[in-house]
This record gives C-alpha cells, structure tokens and sequence, in this order.
C-alpha cells in the first residue's frame, strides 16, 4: 500500500474514533496521519518523496488560490471602471512541461484563472497558445505563466 493510501486510511480511523465525519475531522486526521508516518519512514524504508510531494501539492493549491485571488480582482476592476485596461492578445508560451498531465494541469489551471485562457497545445507539444486579456506586455505575462503557474506543477512532479 502506498503511503498516500495508507495517510487516506488513517485520516478515516481518526474520523471515525472522533465520532464526527466532517472536513475539519478528516483534514486534521490527515495531518496527523501525515506526521506519523513522517516519523515511522525510516521503518518502512521508504524514500521521503511523499513528504515533499505533498507540501508542494499544498504550495501549488496555496499560489493557485493567491493568483485566482489577484486575478479575479483585476479583472473585475477592469470591468467595473469606465476605462478600458485590457489589451488582450493571443500567445505562444514554450512549454516546459512533458508529460501529459503535467500539460494538462498547467493547461487547465491557467483557463481557470480569470483573464487567460488555454487555447491549444501544439502537435509537438512544445508550445502552447494562451488568451490574455492584460497583454500590454507579453513577453512579461510569458515570464509570469512560466515562472508562476509552470514552475509550480513541475515543482510537484519532480523526484
């Protein structure tokens, strides 16, 4: 069983003798689950990848939520203000990303955040074309996908 199943298992145990099946009460069985077997790894021998993996999956969620936040922010006062801030543009942002679900994740979470779209992968899959709504510099809303959105999904897949 892998160390995720079993983490999984023991935040259902800690439910269930808590006597309360909330998210708070699987949350923190979670957490206290993810702490013992935190101690118990060397017993099992297994590599510490799990626990780093899931506190970059825990970043990735934290800076998706901070950008969803900004970005949802601008582009209301953009609408909401008489003028007009947007300049929007279609781009071509080179992938670093390779696996497929490392392109999908990037793909989608960048369409979730309000003012950019994914519009499409290319054949190779090296490239992929993005809407902007706030392009007035392209090359740094490139920078900012790359370094800010990219950067964090390969942070989570890397070994």
């Amino acid at each position: 069983m892998t160390l995720f199943a079993i983490n999984i298992l023991l935040a259902g145990v800690w439910a269930a003798l808590s006597a309360t099946f909330t998210f708070n009460a699987l949350i923190s069985g979670f957490l206290i689950g993810y702490g013992a077997l935190w101690l118990a790894a060397p017993l099992f021998g297994e590599s510490r990848i799990y626990f780093v993996r899931v506190v970059r999956i825990v970043q990735l969620i934290l800076f998706f939520s901070y950008d969803l936040m900004m970005s949802s922010l601008r582009v209301a006062y953009s609408v909401l203000t008489p003028r007009d801030l947007s300049k929007p543009q279609i781009l071509e942002m080179p992938l670093d990303a390779q696996s497929d679900l490392e392109i999908l994740l990037v793909t989608n979470l960048i369409s979730l955040t309000p003012g950019t779209l994914s519009l499409d992968v290319s054949e190779d899959r090296k490239t992929l074309y993005v809407h902007a709504m706030f392009a007035q510099d392209p090359d740094q809303v490139i920078r900012d996908l790359k370094s800010g959105m990219e950067h964090m999904v390969l942070r989570v897949f890397e070994s």
